[in-house]
């Protein structure tokens, strides 16, 4: 058992600066890095650029689904009927 588990920590995830965080393109280090976001690093610019308009694609689609599942929830608010029930004392 002592042997299976050595072998998962012989592994370690390179460092962020080491490889293209899109394409996973070794990064020399006497070249330029294209940062995004503060830790993520790119070989180019356009692999940089096509995360950015990933990351921008996302938030919309999140952005979109949130608004109509509140736009579903306001709508069957709507539908719902209050009903109060009790007691009524006439004198």
């Amino acid at each position: 058992m002592a042997s299976y588990y050595a072998g998962f920590s012989s592994y370690e995830e390179p460092h962020f600066l080491e490889s293209c965080s899109l394409c996973r393109k070794h990064l020399p280090r006497n070249s330029d890095i294209f940062m995004y976001r503060g830790d993520k690093a790119f070989c180019s610019n356009e692999c940089r650029e096509e995360q950015i308009e990933s990351d921008e694609a996302k938030e919309k689609s999140w952005k979109l689904s949130s608004r109509s599942l509140r736009k579903k929830s306001s709508e069957a608010s709507k539908d719902c009927k209050t009903v109060r029930t009790g007691t009524l004392v006439v004198a």
